[in-house]
């Protein structure tokens, strides 16, 4: 891994590198673009029988106070390409009541879209909104078991976001729910465009911080798969920030495993 800190004014924050060339607006030198995206037609079946395939990766580890991530190319752009044309084709997301979150008392449209598949009777409660499971889809499954071939460990949920470009976001947050099963990894799966995803660690988040600890920004490249370990989800809070140069669309897949007796029991439309 190399890190790099970045001075800005008077804040700093470490850059994770990941052998790519990027500027400092999460857009970089990206080897995916809509353009390309363009090129592939969603009303084909793409060739995705590199899913069948195992997978040999190279790591990274990730290392700070409480921090324990790994992060690795699981796709090459071609395939990546495949995944997204094919997620663009198949996926639904939620609309309506389950497309909104609450903030401050407010219901208010969550800036992008998304939806969960997972087993049977599960479901995923946050920000006062309580997501009931999709059946697996083949596509999610074959997805779903390649990353457990890699990472050594299995799941039984999904969350999906879409983001149709930079202005699409996410704010500061800690997957620390009690339906999630404690200790357990969460796997990240990138596709498209290139976006940063910053941690902040708790002790160091606004005016009252009570120390001083270096924000970490990890570059999610096309094809990436970033692993999310404990004690990082107990200790800091992570986000994908606006970034107006970031023209591109980007599906992120978040990879869980559930605690089925604490999921809210709900019915799947």
């Amino acid at each position: 891994m190399e890190v790099n800190t970045l001075e800005k004014g008077k804040k700093k924050r470490q850059c994770v590198k990941t052998n790519f060339k990027t500027d400092d607006n999460g857009t970089g030198d990206d080897s995916f673009s809509n353009k390309k995206l363009k090129k592939h037609s969603f009303g084909d079946q793409q060739n995705i029988s590199f899913l069948d395939a195992p997978k040999c990766c190279i790591w990274k580890d990730i290392k700070g106070e409480n921090l324990n991530l790994q992060y690795t190319h699981l796709y090459t752009a071609e395939e990546a390409t495949c995944l997204l044309n094919q997620c663009e084709q198949e996926l639904t997301y939620y609309e309506g009541d389950l497309a909104k979150v609450m903030m401050f008392g407010k219901s208010v449209d969550i800036p992008r879209k998304q939806v969960a598949h997972g087993s049977e009777g599960l479901s995923y409660t946050f920000s006062g909104k309580t997501l009931p499971a999709q059946p697996w889809t083949t596509l999610l499954v074959k997805i779903r078991e390649q990353i457990t071939q890699t990472t050594g460990y299995s799941f039984n949920f999904v969350l999906i976001n879409r983001y149709k470009d930079g202005k699409d976001y996410m704010g500061e947050h800690k997957d620390d729910e009690k339906d999630l099963q404690s200790g357990y990894p969460i796997a990240s799966l990138s596709l498209g465009q290139m976006r940063d995803f910053v941690f902040k660690h708790q002790d160091s988040r606004g005016k009252n911080a009570k120390r001083k600890i270096d924000t970490v920004t990890i570059q999610l490249e096309h094809g990436s798969l970033l692993l999310m370990k404990h004690p990082t989800n107990s200790y800091w809070y992570h986000s994908l920030p606006k970034r107006m140069k970031a023209l591109g669309l980007r599906i992120n897949m978040t990879f869980r495993m559930m605690d089925k007796s604490h999921c809210k029991h709900v019915k799947v439309s």
